[in-house]
């Protein structure tokens, strides 16, 4: 019976483009931590998280505590987090995302590790344990964003600048021509909801066989999001959290039939008897990061089942490790039919080995590896640690990094 011998958990940076949203702009590197458990018998699990500041100390706190646990006691490992973490503190993640209780998050990347430990000491990928594989390639949708040229005072990159319709299309169709995705959505809320609304309709002239989506992360008013989402009936699958709260997604319901998505106003289970009652939400993107890990974002699968709610799923700028499990995850979620989001392609640093979690046609095959099937690059990882110790970011702050070069702007949501 194998049980934990010890946890290290390593904060990393990676460089990353200066990507606009209602909130401001991606800071020239983004961080994670990667969270590797140890056994007595050698095996090491893997799972990957946020690394600010907050999150790392809590991380630490239950990495001490677990030391012991049955691997198999995934329950047990519940109660170890809810016990040293205790109720309500409330936590931020990932930019926009703010949680009453962080305990599902601090559990997800421990969670992963042991089913990770777990599918090595059997010799079966994680999927097998969540049930089995139901699709062995999982599609991914090309995420476009917003960007400027560069980070200002730093050299470009290979993406150059969108700022309008053309530079939008010129970026898919990169991601299209290199990664073969037939899905793409689009980061909203930068810019007044016409400029937008001109570049999916040129989305959907330049990709009339693409699935379409756009997010605008809450940036508009009700009245507002149901004009847009007139405009945009017949040419996107959904529209993702186009105004706050669930009051108001229910409101814009009520007066469209294209079907609303949402990562930002339900993101616990909590959110899901108030969501359902009012009609607020069509779709849920999960996050096996803060929803409490693989086995949990199963529950909610199934809860979204139950309701008739589809399933998608969320991402926030992410390396190889949360790739592979999100991969898992989706290849075992019957009702996890739409295309997942990635940031993957975005990155040109990761911790992983290559030749694993490549894009074939826009999917990725399930690792057949036991466990997550991806190795680390131990001089990767010390490589990307000594980068977060120099970088001298300690928590994402896209506000205050675009204040930097505008200090006027307001990240208000419902701005328009």
């Amino acid at each position: 019976m194998s049980r934990v011998a010890g946890v290290v958990v390593t904060p990393v940076a990676f460089a990353d483009p200066p990507l606009l949203n209602v909130v401001g702009v991606h800071e020239p590197f983004a961080l994670r931590a990667l969270v590797q458990v140890r056994t007595d018998d050698g095996l090491v699990g893997l799972g990957e998280t946020y690394a600010d500041d907050a999150h790392l100390a809590r991380l630490g706190a239950v990495a001490s505590a677990v030391v012991g646990l049955d691997v198999y006691d995934l329950n047990g490992l519940r109660r170890i987090v809810i016990d040293v973490l205790g109720n309500g503190r409330g936590a931020a993640f990932g930019g926009m995302l703010a949680v009453q209780d962080p305990a599902d998050v601090v559990l997800s990347p421990f969670e992963v590790a042991l089913l990770d430990i777990q599918g090595k000491e059997l010799g079966r990928p994680v999927a097998d344990l969540l049930g089995g594989v139901v699709r062995p390639e999982v599609p991914f949708s090309a995420y476009l964003f917003y960007k400027w040229v560069a980070h200002p005072g730093r050299a470009g990159d290979s993406w150059g600048e969108a700022l309008d319709s053309d530079g939008i299309v010129a970026q898919a169709r990169r991601m299209v021509d290199e990664y073969g995705f037939t899905a793409i959505k689009l980061k909203g809320g930068v810019f007044a909801p016409e400029q937008e609304i001109e570049a999916v309709k040129a989305l959907a002239a330049a990709f009339p066989e693409h699935s379409l989506r756009i997010d605008p992360n809450g940036a508009w008013t009700p009245s507002t999001s149901v004009r847009v989402a007139k405009s945009l009936e017949g040419l996107i699958e959904y529209l993702e959290d186009p105004t706050p709260g669930i009051g108001g997604m229910a409101e814009v319901a009520r007066q469209t039939e294209l079907p609303l998505a949402t990562n930002m106003c339900v993101i616990a289970f909590d959110h899901l008897k108030p969501a359902v009652l009012a009609d607020a939400v069509q779709v849920v993107l999960s996050d096996h990061h803060y929803w409490g890990g693989l086995r949990r974002s199963r529950l909610l699968a199934g809860i979204c089942e139950t309701f008739g709610m589809g399933l998608s799923m969320h991402s926030n700028s992410h390396l190889g490790v949360s790739l592979a499990a999100m991969t898992h995850l989706a290849a075992a979620t019957p009702n996890l039919t739409y295309a997942c989001d990635t940031h993957y392609p975005w990155k040109t640093e990761d911790l992983i080995k290559p030749g694993v979690l490549d894009f074939v046609g826009g999917s990725v095959r399930v690792p057949s590896g036991p466990g997550l099937g991806v190795e680390l690059d131990e001089d990767a990882v010390g490589r990307l640690h000594e980068q977060y110790l120099s970088c001298g970011i300690r928590g994402r702050d896209d506000t205050s990094y675009l204040r930097r070069f505008d200090p006027s702007f307001s990240p208000n949501t419902a701005r328009w």
